[in-house]
């Protein structure tokens, strides 16, 4: 009959590790360290070491670092909405992970009961009976606080974090300890022969960034007799092995690659989050004035509906004065019908835009939320888009040219320009100097190169150099009544080894390095590819700000000539001068121009919006807030990056 019992332990415990290495303490050394290392602490483990990992890649990739967490805020925006608003859920899931129900095998309790809330994120006050209003900077941090992708974006950071981790791992000092207990019982003897023998290993391990591997083991076997004299033994062993590879996978360049790779991929997900920051604050922008616009649609419906269903009871009361045919009192009343869907089709527009801007910040569309109407007054106002019209071109009152005369077309004039029309060429430069995409690129044109090189090294012979050394010896029940060994390096056992693995066969390799050679020629053409974009994105930027703003001042102009239309037709009305059909006409133009006057400033903004982060210079920190680019100061690189 025999049991044994195991308990394995592996952990980087260090000198700690060492100096328990007397027989008898390490099993209970290494019980003791598994025994007090939860879940929970596992978790604060990684959490360390991937935010320090992400602190100093922020650092040295952006020059800043700013406060990074992946773990959830405690009461968002969302939280309170769906609770304080008594909003209808599928699952408590739908709330916050922190109420899931946890599963009978749920192994970390605290996980589920910590608080990190943001004392930056807007507190509006919800209640059952209030409507939230957001503000365009409300939005912001909203969207970054209870955003789907957002949190996505900032988990693959994270995990790169743990990749790279992993990989340091590699070259750390490695302890690992196993403790058996064997119960054994020999019955074919005479008499019977029952024992115990307890086996306590503990091995260090370590990989050097040369290519030497080294392992070490000390092991103590504690055996003891239950029956006859109750003799016992000590076995002690102790052996060690270091590999060296000379050719083929030495040196530290080829050893840590995957090392050297994984502290890049770090880089560019911190690159690729600041990138997916920037857009996501451009576009929630973008949508917060879409939406807005929307709601002055509305309002430009109501007015249209109100003056469309006077005219149609002055048609009404012309045509009871007999001085108006009765069809045109039929043409205005199906007018003020056709106002009345407008309206209505306005207002079912504006709330399903409200609704996919909820959607966006990670809100529920259920939840009474409206947007600070306000911040399109303030963009009405802003001196930055109270452009001058140009008298060459749209001078309505100076000398008229004969009708005859050569029509001379007017070139738009940069004389009127916004702050953020800058030159072209200033512009590309500007572009090439701070995307984050493009700087990426770059560094896998280099990682590609080392790919070539790790790929040309493994065409090389295998030749290892390998050393071990031995002493002591084991124990066991049938040794019990042996002396108590002892480590005696004058009784130890030695020996070297140099193996060589010509380099025949490589087929496999040969083509692996052809193929890495491609994948250079692709990463090349991927930035070439991308820099044309980059150029593409932001000449067009430029043309799309330059017609943005020609459209502002036309559709301005617009407004002014429809008011009059308005104004006169309902004169040449009254005065029999006119028929209704005009008025109606001039109405409806006096909608669609307003319409569109909203609609040009709002796309001049959103398009100055997107040039600075097509330039890469709209900053966007932690919360969501951003910086606007200052054309008149050349920017400055973000921060020095690491690649060679």
């Amino acid at each position: 009959m025999t049991v044994r019992q195991r308990a394995y332990g592996g952990h980087h415990i260090g000198a700690v590790g060492a100096r328990a290495a007397s027989a008898g303490l390490i099993g209970v050394s290494l019980v003791g360290i598994s025994a007090c290392r939860t879940p929970e602490t596992f978790r604060g483990e990684a959490d360390d070491a991937a935010y320090g990992i992400i602190e100093r890649a922020q650092e040295s990739a952006l020059g800043k670092v700013e406060p990074f967490t992946i773990t959830p805020a405690e009461r968002s925006l969302r939280e309170r909405l769906l609770l304080n608003q008594n909003l209808r859920t599928s699952d408590r899931a739908s709330v916050s992970s922190r109420r899931v129900e946890p599963i009978e095998q749920w192994p970390d309790e605290s996980y589920l009961a910590e608080s990190t809330e943001d004392p930056d994120a807007p507190d509006p006050t919800v209640t059952a009976d209030s409507i939230v209003v957001l503000s365009l900077v409300d939005a912001l941090q909203v969207a970054a606080g209870n955003s789907r992708n957002y949190q996505s974006q900032k988990e693959r950071v994270y995990l790169a974090a743990l990749r790279l981790d992993l990989e340091a791992n590699e070259f750390r000092n490695t302890w690992t300890g196993v403790v058996d207990t064997l119960v054994s019982t020999d019955q074919s003897a005479d008499p019977a022969v029952t024992g115990v023998a307890n086996t306590d290993a503990l091995t260090l391990s370590r990989r050097f960034k040369g290519g030497a591997q080294f392992v070490g083991m000390v092991a103590v076997d504690l055996v003891k007799l239950l029956s006859g004299g109750s003799s016992s033994s000590l076995g002690l062993t102790a052996d060690a092995s270091l590999s060296i590879p000379l050719l083929r996978g030495s040196g530290r360049f080829v050893v840590t690659e995957p090392l050297t790779q994984a502290e890049r991929d770090v880089v560019y997900e911190i690159y690729g989050f600041e990138r997916f920051k920037r857009e996501l604050s451009v576009r929630v922008a973008s949508d917060f004035l879409a939406v807005l616009r929307t709601a002055d649609s509305v309002d430009n419906a109501a007015e249209n509906y109100r003056r469309v269903g006077a005219s149609t009871r002055r048609a009404r009361r012309l045509a009871d004065a007999g001085r108006l045919p009765e069809i045109q009192v039929d043409q205005a009343r199906q007018d003020e019908l056709r106002a009345r869907n407008n309206w209505i089709s306005a207002q079912q527009t504006y709330e399903s835009r409200l609704d996919q801007f909820k959607t966006l910040l990670g809100l529920p569309t259920d939840a009474v939320v409206e947007l600070d109407r306000s911040e399109l007054d303030l963009l009405v106002a802003d001196a930055r888009y109270a452009f001058t019209l140009s008298e060459a071109a749209y001078d309505s009152e100076g000398e008229i040219p004969p009708a005859d005369a050569e029509v001379v077309l007017v070139p738009p004039s940069n004389a009127d320009a916004g702050p953020l029309e800058l030159p072209e060429d200033r512009a590309v430069e500007i572009a090439l100097n701070n995307r984050l995409d493009l700087r990426t690129a770059v560094g896998q044109i280099v990682d590609a190169q080392r790919g070539v090189a790790i790929a040309a090294d493994n065409l090389r012979a295998d030749v290892t150099l390998l050393g071990s050394a031995s002493y002591g010896s084991s124990r066991s029940v049938s040794s019990a009544t042996s002396a108590d060994a002892q480590l005696d390096p004058s009784d130890g056992f030695y020996s070297v080894l140099l193996g060589i693995d010509l380099p025949f066969e490589r087929t496999s390799e040969r083509n692996s390095y052809r193929g890495s050679l491609i994948g250079f020629e692709s990463a090349v053409r991927d930035l070439q590819q991308l820099e044309d974009d980059v150029k593409f994105q932001i000449r067009t930027a430029l043309r799309n700000l330059l017609e943005a703003r020609e459209t502002l001042k036309i559709q301005a102009e617009a407004v002014e000539v429809a008011r009059r239309r308005v104004e006169s037709t309902d004169l040449f009305l009254q005065a029999g001068r006119a028929e209704i059909r005009d008025v109606l006409d001039a109405q409806d133009s006096l909608l669609s121009a307003q319409n569109a006057l909203t609609a040009a400033l709002v796309n001049y903004r959103v398009s100055e919006l997107e040039l600075q982060r097509d330039l890469g210079v709209l900053e966007v920190d932690h919360r969501g807030l951003w910086q606007e680019f200052d054309p008149n100061a050349l920017p400055e690189r973000e921060g020095e990056d690491d690649f060679g």
